[in-house]
């Protein structure tokens, strides 16, 4: 174990600060629901940025981008697109704005704008709580998992296991760590909701962006005097049909890696992370932690801001902290300790074993601090969206409407408390963090799809249709995984798309149309583009000088220019820790034009406060 006194008195202070957090905003998140779950909408876009941004630098995360990196190379930068990384663009640049303007607590209140309140848009509104709840407990798995994996290895269990009454086996360490952190995260959030994790969140920020300068910059010196060793192909982000990497004469067991993750053929990969991450895009936020820092937003202006400045402010920082460990691993891969009791070879150990040979003391300390608190962030944050979800869609709706701040603030803590002990429970059944990961991307999100694209775009679709086509989506989300053993959940979305598709239409046909008013008045609010011409003809008959938007091509235009700008502030970092200073320039001149483009073409034209 390396933790020094210093270190672990700086990861004390830290948590020590989370708590004081809470207490200090507990009075204030009491004022309202809205206090609590959306912070009074009262926090600026740039605060709400860095917490957003925060909660998407969590600790599970990193451990697989480093681990991708190291394996793929600059190929790795593809893979987060699986997610999409890239839906923050379309955020950006106009579902940000049409989210916030609906003035809702939660996803799930936001279906009565759009499909009013009959027996369709009650359905839609259950299976949204449901999907927000289902996907909730996936990203507290996840986060949970990957906190547990990493601590074990600063806090070896020998170490402590004279000190526990009772024993644990070694496939449960990690889950034994995860639950003791947890806690802190579970307080904070618990005590001062949204406000509290906002403000917890920039304090992370802040630790990490110097600890991520810090690892760049002990990579870079290593590198001056070792060489890197990596097969052809691996310093380049283009690709063949296939990947083509060998690693067998170098790390031979990253071969079997490349194997296990089933990526060989990239090109098929990488078109399947396009296709399903533009709808994935276009559906608009899922009800997690970011869809709720959007209806956080002053203004349907901040709201864009504050999905725009979240690539700004994590990318570079990011990778910065991914580029210098994974460099770092494959330096001094033969010093890692990447074999874990009961599990064998894992290359998921390699951000946690790298810190724990190169990090200086007390800048060990800082980055310990930090990774805890980005695993604190994302799950205070998922964890703040539940509850939205079981207070505001449930308790509130459902169950006592007429409930009093102190009576809801009780309701939120157990609510909170019975998620957590829910996703712990799911954690023991969880094999690592790439497991749970490729569920929630490849699975979970690809439910999700077809309902909510058809609900912003096409007037005719209905509650029902809403109803049936996230059921279409749900089931097979919850059954591939057993039914298509193996197959990366990414290969079989087409199929579960057309499932959801096929449901969406027969839901939507075999109920009448949403009711005129409820339409006119959403299509007035949010001002969609997409199929909306009978509500359109409707809205100016009524009101002459009422303009459509016309902007989707502009719109379209941006989010192409967004992507390459997005990625162009991954990569610069990463040829930065490896000094490629060609690729790096050209990467940042590609970052800087496209900043000019969408300067003039999108912030220029964001509305007024």
């Amino acid at each position: 174990m390396k933790l020094s006194l210093i270190d672990g008195l700086i990861v004390l202070a830290y948590l020590l600060i989370t708590v004081i957090i809470g207490l200090a905003l507990k009075k204030k998140a009491q004022q309202s629901k809205d206090s609590y779950l959306l912070g009074g909408k009262s926090l600026p876009w740039y605060m709400l940025g860095l917490s957003n941004a925060s909660g998407m630098f969590d600790i599970s995360g990193t451990v697989w981008l480093v681990t991708i990196l190291v394996v793929y190379g600059i190929k790795s930068i593809w893979l987060p697109w699986l997610w999409p990384v890239f839906n923050q663009i379309f955020l950006m640049i106009f579902l940000s704005m049409w989210l916030r303007r609906s003035n809702v607590t939660t996803g799930a209140e936001w279906i009565g704008t759009r499909f009013g309140f009959n027996s369709g848009a009650r359905k839609s509104h259950i299976i949204v709580v449901i999907f927000a709840l289902i996907m909730g407990l996936g990203y507290l798995t996840y986060g949970f998992i990957g906190l547990g994996k990493f601590v074990e290895i600063f806090i070896p269990w020998e170490y402590l296991s004279a000190y526990v009454p009772f024993d644990i086996p070694a496939e449960y360490v990690p889950h034994f760590y995860g639950i003791a952190f947890t806690l802190f995260a579970i307080f904070y959030s618990l005590m001062g909701g949204m406000m509290s994790i906002v403000w917890a969140d920039v304090v992370q920020y802040f630790i990490m962006a110097v600890s991520s300068i810090v690892i760049a910059i002990i990579a870079m010196n290593a590198l001056i005097d070792n060489p890197l060793l990596v097969p052809d192909g691996w310093m380049s982000p283009f690709f063949g049909w296939e990947l083509n990497m060998d690693w067998s004469s170098i790390i031979p067991e990253i071969n079997q890696k490349i194997r296990d993750d089933g990526f060989g053929l990239f090109s098929v990969l990488f078109m399947m992370m396009v296709f399903k991450g533009v709808l994935v895009s276009l559906a608009g936020p899922a009800p997690t932690y970011d869809m709720q820092k959007i209806l956080s937003a002053k203004s349907e202006r901040e709201a864009a801001l504050m999905s725009g400045s979240v690539s700004v402010i994590l990318m570079p920082i990011r990778y910065l902290m991914i580029a210098g460990f994974g460099v770092l691993g494959l330096l001094f891969y033969e010093q890692l300790d990447l074999m874990v009791p009961g599990r064998g070879l894992d290359f998921e150990q390699i951000l946690p074993s790298a810190i724990n040979q190169f990090v200086p003391v007390g800048f060990l300390g800082l980055l310990l601090a930090g990774l805890l608190a980005a695993f604190m962030s994302t799950f205070a944050g998922t964890l703040n969206a539940a509850q939205a979800y079981l207070v505001n869609d449930i308790y509130l709706k459902y169950i006592n409407p007429e409930a009093e701040n102190v009576k809801i603030q009780s309701v939120n803590i157990v609510a909170g408390l019975g998620m957590v002990v829910f996703s712990i429970i799911l954690g023991f059944f969880a094999k690592d963090v790439n497991d749970v990961l490729q569920w929630i991307v490849g699975g979970l999100y690809g439910s999700y799809v077809a309902a909510n694209v058809l609900k912003w775009y096409w007037w005719r679709f209905n509650g029902n249709g809403f109803f049936w086509g996230m059921v279409g989506g749900l089931i097979p989300a919850l059954t591939f995984r057993f039914i298509f053993d193996g197959i990366l959940d990414t290969y079989t979305f087409p199929l579960m798309l057309l499932i959801s598709v096929i449901a969406c239409l027969i839901g939507t046909y075999s109920a009448p149309p949403v009711d005129e008013e409820i339409l006119k008045k959403f299509y007035k609010n949010v001002r969609p583009w997409g199929f909306w011409k009978p509500i359109h003809e409707k809205v100016v008959a009524e009101e002459p000088s009422f303009k459509k938007n016309s902007n989707f091509k502009r719109d379209m235009a941006n989010v192409a220019v967004g992507i390459v700008w997005q990625t162009a502030l991954v990569v610069f970092p990463v040829y930065l820790v490896l000094m490629e200073f060609t690729p790096m320039l050209i990467s940042l001149s590609i970052a800087l034009v496209t900043s000019f483009i969408l300067k003039k073409n999108w912030y220029d034209r964001l509305p007024a406060n």
